[in-house]
């Protein structure tokens, strides 16, 4: 029976004025015998993300229909991160997770759809979408708008994160404010997610590898003829769902997620990607902790030369073959659970078998046994400065070990003043605190602090750490989510000025060569800040939400 669920809402005398609604927006009476599939649309006319979706509902409708089930659109939001960086407007990004969780849960268990055709874009609306999905457990599909082409300014590629950079190379006297125009102008030339392997394509990539997604789909831009195959097969692969009961938590197992973090290791992911597969995990009732990702990057070669470190972007990835081969690869080393089911009713093995690896030729693709960089690119960092855990970002390092006085600013916007301003020099710890989920509230990315540090020529001299995030397009020695945060009383709350700060990758270690005795006379005198917030998301959000080190949930 595929209106499982929403007969409950059409059928039978009772449900009269029921029918009549429907009748009012295009139903027959043959509709209502058919599963009510929801289109959870995250498009908006805001960001080249997400400015294309429209068109791909309208396509998903045809496919839908066509595979007799009858389609129903909502949207959801997007919050993009590109524009709310640097200001106000960014603690409302991880949020925006959450209530695209809670959107998908309340339209999708309000009108008892019998399956869910999920499409996003920009950075949380992929979590926020799947994480709906799996938490009302009905037969889902996660579909990615598609990563955007790279801009061309002067004879090379630019992107969104040039855009960043090159505020600090203005601030330096590196580039003339014509060329800061020119690569204003250029960085983004159309429709699309963000190039390199930032968040939205880490995180495409990852339900992909989890197989919420169709096999061969995270690395399609968003441009391309391709795309037109990949909303086709997704609507067949939800019609499979449907028909055969198969429930995001049937997909989304332990196994599962395993083969996404391995995946996302691979591909040098964004440190986002830990905080939304805990969020993911968490909803998906599967025992997740930060500390099992450690020994996923310690045996993961990174096999990409992917931005932010590297040279590529996710359409040179496609034109390589795509994730799927990356999986392919991992797969055939004995590093994925190819026996997992995926969306299309195929196990991952399955999905793969035919899939041809070939390096020859191109450089954006590396061997398991000549890789990009031996170990993957995150690590959980503790020690006494972040005894929950915190996320340390080694992309274009092989190995960090910082050890330097504390700078210390009470937001994003003062540090960023500071380095832009000449105050940071070579061999210091910027320390940004009060970013985290509860003291931001919201936990902002700290993009423009990192990217101006990297613009003035300092990513390899100067470390940041925050209880605040990175936009994956972060780059240099930098480590976020440190747990607990300022706001609950986190030793990152307690230090100060010029306190030594020691960050190693090898020993997975962040600490401040300050005694217990010390820090416990600081907490003594110290209590966290107001937050300014009494009312509305952004108050309620930090009232509720938990560690970074779970996840940033709210439920």
């Amino acid at each position: 029976m595929n209106n499982k669920n929403s007969r409950m809402m059409t059928e039978g005398i009772e449900r009269t004025a029921n029918r009549a609604m429907f009748r009012a927006v295009g139903f027959k009476d043959e509709d209502f015998k058919k599963a009510i599939v929801g289109i959870a649309n995250a498009g908006s006319d805001v960001s080249p993300c997400n400015c294309h979706f429209d068109e791909i509902a309208v396509f998903a409708k045809q496919a839908l229909r066509t595979n007799l089930t009858v389609p129903v659109e909502f949207h959801t939001f997007v919050v993009t991160d590109g524009q709310a960086m640097g200001h106000e407007g960014m603690k409302c990004s991880l949020i925006s997770r959450e209530t695209i969780a809670d959107v998908v849960e309340l339209f999708s268990r309000g009108h008892q759809l019998d399956g869910l055709y999920g499409i996003g874009g920009c950075d949380k609306t992929i979590p926020g979408t799947v994480m709906g999905m799996v938490r009302l457990n009905i037969p889902g599909v996660f579909v990615y708008g598609g990563t955007i082409a790279a801009g061309h300014y002067k004879g090379r590629a630019v992107d969104i994160v040039s855009a960043f950079e090159a505020v600090g190379q203005f601030s330096a006297g590196k580039i003339s404010e014509e060329e800061l125009h020119g690569v204003e102008c250029t960085a983004c030339p159309g429709p699309g997610a963000c190039g390199g392997m930032y968040t939205a394509n880490t995180m495409a990539s990852a339900m992909e590898a989890i197989g919420m997604s169709i096999s061969g789909s995270a690395a399609v831009p968003a441009m391309d003829s391709a795309r037109e195959k990949v909303m086709r097969d997704s609507a067949d692969a939800l019609q499979w769902c449907i028909q055969n009961e198969v429930l995001p938590r049937d997909i989304m197992t332990k196994n599962a997620f395993e083969n996404a973090i391995r995946t996302v290791m691979a591909l040098g992911g964004s440190t986002n990607a830990v905080l939304h597969l805990l969020a993911l995990a968490h909803e998906a009732g599967v025992p997740l902790s930060i500390d099992e990702f450690n020994a996923f990057s310690e045996t993961t070669p990174i096999l990409t030369d992917m931005k932010p470190a590297g040279k590529y972007v996710m359409e040179d990835l496609f034109r390589v073959g795509g994730v799927q081969v990356v999986m392919k690869m991992l797969l055939d080393a004995g590093m994925l659970h190819g026996e997992c089911l995926t969306v299309n009713g195929k196990t991952v093995a399955e999905n793969l078998k035919d899939v041809t690896v070939k390096l020859d030729g191109q450089d954006v693709l590396h061997s398991i046994e000549n890789p990009e960089k031996s170990t993957g690119p995150i690590v959980i960092l503790k020690g006494n400065l972040a005894r929950e855990g915190a996320v340390l970002k080694t992309c274009g390092f092989q190995e960090i070990e910082h050890t330097g006085p504390a700078r210390v600013y009470e937001c994003e916007e003062d540090a960023l003043s500071a380095i832009l301003d000449g105050k940071i020099k070579s061999g210091d710890v910027v320390v940004i605190r009060y970013e985290g989920p509860k003291g931001g509230p919201g936990m902002r990315e700290m993009l423009a602090p990192t990217s101006a540090i990297a613009g003035r020529g300092l990513a390899k001299e100067v470390a940041l750490i925050t209880d605040g995030r990175f936009s994956g397009g972060s780059h240099g020695i930098v480590v976020g989510h440190v747990a607990p945060e300022a706001q609950t009383g986190g030793v990152i709350g307690l230090l100060q000025e010029g306190d030594v700060i020691t960050i190693s990758a090898s020993k997975k270690e962040l600490s401040v060569a300050v005694s217990d005795t010390e820090l416990e006379k600081r907490r003594s005198a110290w209590k966290p800040k107001e937050i300014k917030y009494k009312t509305g998301a952004l108050a309620k959000f930090a009232r509720l939400v938990s560690s970074a080190s779970e996840g940033a949930v709210t439920g």
